[in-house]
Order: C-alpha cells, then sequence, then structure tokens
C-alpha cells in the first residue's frame, strides 16, 4: 500500500490521524510517516485498514463468496480456509488462501494478486474513488 492509498483509506473512515493511530494500535507519528511516504506500511497496519474499509462497505453493497465469482470447483474449495470458515467475502485478510491454485503465506505476494482480483474489486474501487 502507498502512501496515498493509506491517506485516502483514513480519509474515507472519516478519522483523524489520532484516531486512526488508535485503531491501528500504533503511534501518531508512525501515521504521519505512513503518510508522507518517510516509513512503509507493515503488512500488520494494511491488514487492518482494509479490513475496515471493508466493514465500512459492506453496509452499502452486499458482496458474494469469493468461490462464486471464482467459480471455483468443489475439490478447491475445500481445501481453502476462506471456505472452511465461510468467509468469501474476506478471502483477501485470509492467509492461505488458494488462488489461482496457488497458496500465498506472505501478506506482499498475496495482496498483490488479490488487487486484481474481482472478489476484491468492490473494495479496491471502494478506495481508489476519491
Amino acid at each position: 500500500m502507498e502512501s496515498k492509498e493509506f491517506s485516502r483509506c483514513r480519509r474515507k473512515l472519516n478519522k483523524t490521524q489520532k484516531q486512526m493511530a488508535q485503531l491501528l494500535g500504533t503511534s501518531l507519528k508512525a501515521i504521519h510517516s505512513y503518510e508522507q511516504g518517510w516509513r512503509s506500511i507493515p503488512a500488520h497496519a494494511e491488514r487492518q485498514l482494509l479490513f475496515l474499509m471493508s466493514k465500512q462497505l459492506e453496509r452499502r453493497i452486499p458482496r458474494k463468496p469469493c468461490w462464486e465469482i471464482k467459480k471455483c470447483p468443489i475439490q478447491m474449495r475445500s481445501q481453502c480456509p476462506a471456505w472452511e470458515f465461510n468467509s468469501g467475502d474476506y478471502c483477501w485478510f485470509i492467509s492461505g488462501t488458494i488462488c489461482e491454485c496457488k497458496d500465498r503465506t506472505r501478506w506482499k505476494d498475496k495482496i498483490v494478486l488479490c488487487r486484481s482480483c474481482k472478489a476484491f474489486g468492490k473494495l479496491r474501487q471502494a478506495i481508489e474513488q476519491e
């Protein structure tokens, strides 16, 4: 996640930098550094911010589970944690999901794939709209 995207998400959540620091369990100085691009945004902060954005979005736009959007065969579904935990609308948040027939163990690898996926699309659109 880039600094401008982080800042845009914070504004869409209608939070001050101080409030965002409290939500993410970090310092106000860290939030300033993320938004200025002085510091890279850690994976845990990115995940939590995207989770908050997603929760806000779900109030307005109903979503389908990822396995319906991607038309995953039942054999693949049964091996995927998103299916196991009935969390197909949060597949991007769950590590170890089987997307493109491969599991992604590192967040940075996984989120790159997720950003190009239709299941993540509504969240991506909500973030990109100013």
